[in-house]
């Protein structure tokens, strides 16, 4: 049984992370959405080698941008991954069908972005403080595993 939820990357940098993501995604069984411009090519070997085989596992959609992404997935409840989050990951009863959204790796998300009316809420993973952020495949994972976790790890074996 795949975890219900979808993350959604807003312009990812590095193909490493997302080649980790896509990884991840068929490992656990979410939906990975991807809102461009990227700056790589989904060609490139550094994505392919950390993805290795899982890409054709995973379900893994690409999208223009985050508005053609928002209108593809007519989301219900978006949370917003920011340093500046107000609610921390394990205060969120995570539910079906609900997109957890990240930013860039060089500067997370935009303002606009995490302050728009979607934005059900601004979520932070916590941290020790003066420390600027996590690693984007780190983040996704330690939010991931704590819906999962909810759902007592359903489908693992």
């Amino acid at each position: 049984m795949a975890l219900p939820l979808r993350v959604l990357l807003d312009q990812p940098e590095i193909p490493g992370n997302t080649g980790n993501l896509i990884r991840l995604a068929a490992v656990v069984g979410f939906e990975l959405h991807i809102a461009g411009p990227t700056l790589f090519d989904f060609s490139d070997a550094r994505l392919k080698r950390a993805g290795l085989d899982y890409h054709d596992l995973a379900v893994m959609t690409e999208h223009a941008d985050l508005e053609a992404a928002y209108a593809h997935l007519a989301p219900q409840r978006i949370f917003a991954f920011t340093g500046g989050g107000d609610t921390a990951h394990t205060d969120i009863a995570y539910r079906d069908s609900d997109v957890l959204l990240f930013g860039r790796e060089s500067t997370g998300l935009d303002h606009h972005v995490a302050h728009d009316q979607r934005v059900s809420a601004r979520v932070r993973i916590p941290m020790l403080p003066g420390l600027r952020s996590l690693n984007l495949a780190n983040s996704v994972t330690v939010a991931v595993y704590e819906a999962w976790r909810q759902r007592g790890f359903a489908g693992a074996d």
